[in-house]
Formats: structure tokens, sequence, C-alpha cells
């Protein structure tokens, strides 16, 4: 790949429609990749005990933190700078490698102090086992960065996803045989490995030596404020699991991982999806503000579309989704989902605002909000730590509930996009999930208790969607909106024909 190529690669198509089709593209990835987590989910829960699943969130919840890392926010500053060279892109890899290998050791030295830390000896060879990860994921670093700066969606979900299943067959295997928490471990090796491999052929980029002449000050600059905002946000909201694994043991903290894993699914689907495409079409418009505030507004409301459907269902069969993915032995958990699931909702509000932040420079701003919201988090769960998990799930719910609206008027300050943007667009969505749940919550008391909770999670979920997608499309008047969403793809699609 030349030096021109990275320079200006993008600038000459229509980003707009090409960011509309690669979002299409993402998000259908996502929901294929959200089925095969699901399914994986769903076996190794009926496989291995709420206990193996404990010893792992132990491990990860203190190891996770190295994982900021990896990146070291450099993956952001490729794709995010207007024009980049050759030299800089090969000088970040080496960075990346460099941290990479420096995590590696870091997290296989930590092993004793996390197993005295717990009271655990089996996690130390878990911690050991799992360090190799940060340099398998750190070598593709860069080489995903130029795919996403290029818009390559449909080259890069490929690869996630067929990453994501060659993990999962691993892990299955070894959760059939009885390798018990072993199977978690595979495919935090496995997959990105065959994720770094795939996006170093898909790019065919081979980083050259790294030279002094390089002037990365400004990326390193960029890089270094999106991973501190990265660390003190994951320390914020993961810091209940250190807490629940210290003081409640593997068994609890087993079944709150179980629910905040299968709650957050929807949220990082979306996220992943729609998130990586608004940041890299938002960074090619940055010094175009009312084309940018159109598309984000765009963006935004297709992503909040799809949030509230999703955290209504998943509060209104929270039994029946735990049962059914699960299984029985898991419905302890249950309650633990439904007082999570206000989570899914914030998130899918606030985080647009994250990318909209950083796609304009204002990447400081985003740190701060995060040095505001961890301590806030924090100390609910500390308010919540001596109810158990369930007090845990819902203090940490309702701290993000408060912090919505400062949250908002924090982040928008002064940029394109207003405070009342947003709730303009978020009003239709939450009036059609409002009147969809009552059909749901109807159906749901009709069938009772005596019925399979499949059955009633397929009736309650065919019955939400049908009433939420003809109230929000027809009754008020967002098909235009979808509309011109679905022909900008079609025509992008028809000119690449």
């Amino acid at each position: 790949m030349t030096d021109k190529a990275l320079t200006a690669k993008g600038e000459r198509r229509n980003i707009k429609s090409e960011a509309i089709q690669s979002g299409v593209v993402r998000m259908v990835s996502q929901g294929a990749n959200l089925m095969l987590k699901v399914g994986y989910i769903a076996i190794l829960a009926r496989l291995l005990s709420p206990n193996d699943f404990g010893l792992v969130a132990m491990v990860v919840a203190l190891t996770g933190v190295f994982d900021v890392f990896t990146s070291a926010g450099l993956s952001s500053a490729t794709i995010q700078k207007h024009e980049i060279s050759f030299e800089e892109v090969s000088a970040l890899f080496w960075i990346n490698i460099l941290v990479g290998i420096l995590l590696t050791l870091l997290c296989a030295a930590s092993a004793y102090p996390i197993s005295a830390f717990y009271h655990e000896p089996r996690v130390l060879w878990i911690t050991i086992a799992i360090a190799p990860g940060f340099l398998l994921n750190a070598a593709g670093v860069q080489h995903a960065a130029l795919l996403e700066r290029s818009l390559r969606y449909v080259t890069l979900s490929g690869i996630d996803t067929g990453a994501l299943c060659l993990g999962i067959v691993a892990g299955a295997l070894l959760a059939f045989r009885g390798y018990g928490p072993w199977a978690l471990i595979a495919p935090i090796l496995i997959s990105p490995a065959i994720n770094s491999l795939g996006c170093w052929i898909a790019t065919g980029w081979i980083p050259g030596l790294p030279r002094r002449g390089a002037n990365i000050r400004s990326l390193l600059h960029f890089g270094g404020i999106v991973t501190l905002n990265g660390l003190v946000v994951y320390i914020g909201y993961n810091a209940e699991k250190v807490l629940l694994g210290r003081f409640w043991g593997a068994g609890s903290l087993g079944l709150y991982t179980r629910a905040f894993q299968l709650i957050g699914i929807p949220t990082a689907t979306i996220n992943n999806a729609v998130g990586a495409v608004l940041f890299s079409a938002l960074s090619r418009m940055q010094n175009d503000p009312a084309r940018l505030r159109n598309f984000y507004l765009k963006g935004y409301s297709i992503l909040i579309a799809a949030t509230v459907p999703i955290t209504m269902f998943s509060f209104l069969f929270a039994h029946e989704i735990v049962t059914v993915v699960l299984g029985s032995q898991w419905t302890e958990a249950a309650t633990i989902f439904r007082l999570l699931t206000p989570t899914i909702l914030v998130f899918g509000i606030i985080n647009p605002t994250y990318w909209l932040l950083i796609s304009t420079g204002r990447q400081k701003r985003s740190l701060y909000l995060a040095f505001a919201i961890a301590p806030l988090v924090i100390v609910s769960y500390c308010i919540g730590i001596s109810f158990g998990p369930e007090g845990v799930a819902l203090s940490y719910s309702t701290a993000l509930l408060l912090w919505l609206y400062p949250h908002l008027a924090w982040s928008l300050h002064r940029t394109p996009v207003s405070v009342g943007d947003l709730l303009r667009t978020i009003v239709r969505p939450w009036t059609s999930g409002i009147v969809a749940s009552a059909g749901a919550l109807a159906v749901q008391r009709y069938l009772g208790p005596e019925v399979p909770s499949l059955l009633r999670l397929l009736a309650g979920g065919v019955v939400l969607t049908s009433i939420y997608t003809f109230v929000l499309l027809f009754v008020l008047g967002q098909f235009k909106l979808f509309q011109d969403v679905l022909l900008s793809f079609r025509r992008e699609a028809g000119a690449g024909a």
C-alpha cells in the first residue's frame, strides 16, 4: 500500500452513501455475530457451572485493564487523522507490538498477586494462559485500522465473524471434553490470532522498519488521551466484578457475569456495528458541521430505533430469556438481568456521543466525562455490594439513569448537535416502545406461566416487534427516514455493481 493510498483513501468517494452501506453491512454482520455469541453462551451455560464462569471472570475483571492498552488508542489516531503516511502507520505498528509484549509479560507476572487477592489458587494458571492474547491482539491493530479508515467493512466483518466462529468452535469442543474454565480461555487466544492474520492478508500491508523521521507526536498524544479514557471507563464499569469476586465468591460472580454478558450483547453489537462506521465517516466530515450534524442524527435515529425495543423486550421477558438461553439452572440470574436492562437504553443514548467527540477532535472532553462517571458508578457498587449481585445491579442501573441528562448536556455543548436534537430523535422510538410493550405484556399475561418459556418468548417478541414497527414507521412517520437509508444503500450497491 503506497503513501498516496494511505493519505487519500476514501477522499474520492461519496463518504455519506458509502458509510450508510458500510453501516448496513456492519449491522448484518454484527447480527450474525450476536446469534453466534448467544448460541455459544447457551451451549457453555449447560456444560459449565457458575463456578467455572466465575473463575475466569475473576481473572478477566483485573487483567482486562491491560486490554485497554493493547491498541494504545493508536487505531483511533490512524482513523481520525485526515492524512497519514506509510512511515507514520509503520511507527504506530511497532509501538503497538512493543506494548503488546509488555502487556503479555505484565499479565503473566500478575498471576500470583491475583491468585492471592482472591484466595483462589486455580486462577494462577488461568492468568498465565490468557497472557499471549494481548500480543496477538496488538499484531493486527494497525491493519484493522487501515481497513476501517478505508470503510472496508465488508472485509472487516467477514474477518471478525470468521475469527469468532473458530474461537467458539474451539471453546465448545473443550467444554464437551470436560475442560471446565479452559473452554472459556480458548476463544481469548484463538479469535485474536485469526483476526490479526485475516487483517494482514486483507490489507496486504507490510509495515516498514521504524524510522526516526516519522513525526508521530500528535498521533501519540491523541492515542494517549483515548487510552486514558478507556482505562478510566474500564475501571468504572468493571470494579463491581472485582468486589463481587472478593466478597461474594466465584458462584455469585458467575451468576452476575452471565447476566451482565447477556445484557451487554445488544449494546456491544449495536455499538460495534454503528459506532465504528460513525467514527470513520464523521472523521471525514469534521470540517463540514452542517453535513456532519445531518449524518450524525440520521445514524443516531437508526441506533435508537434498534435500542428501544431491545430494552423493552429484555425487561419484560428477562425470565424467559435467561431460561431459554442459559437453562433452568441459571434462573437466579434472571432478576439480575432484569435489573440491568436500563443500561441497554442508557448506553444506546450516550455511547454515540463518544464517537462524535473523538471524530471532531474533542477527545479531552470525553476523558473528563470518563473521570466524572467512573467515581459515580463505583460509589453505586459500594452502596449495593452488601445486598449481593442484585443490589449491585440495581444501584448501577440507577446511577446511570441519573447520569443520563448531565452526560448529554456536557457532551454536546458547543458541538454541531444539540441536546434538543437528540431528545426529539428519542421521543418517537420511546413512544412506540411503550405502546408495543403494553401489547407484549398483554400477550405474556394471556399465555400465563404454564406455557413453555420459549413459546412465550417467541410470541411476545413477534407482538412487540410488530406493534413497534407499525407505530414507529407509519403512525409516527419514520418510514421516510428508513426508506432514505435503504435507497442510499441500494444506489451505492448499484453503483458498485
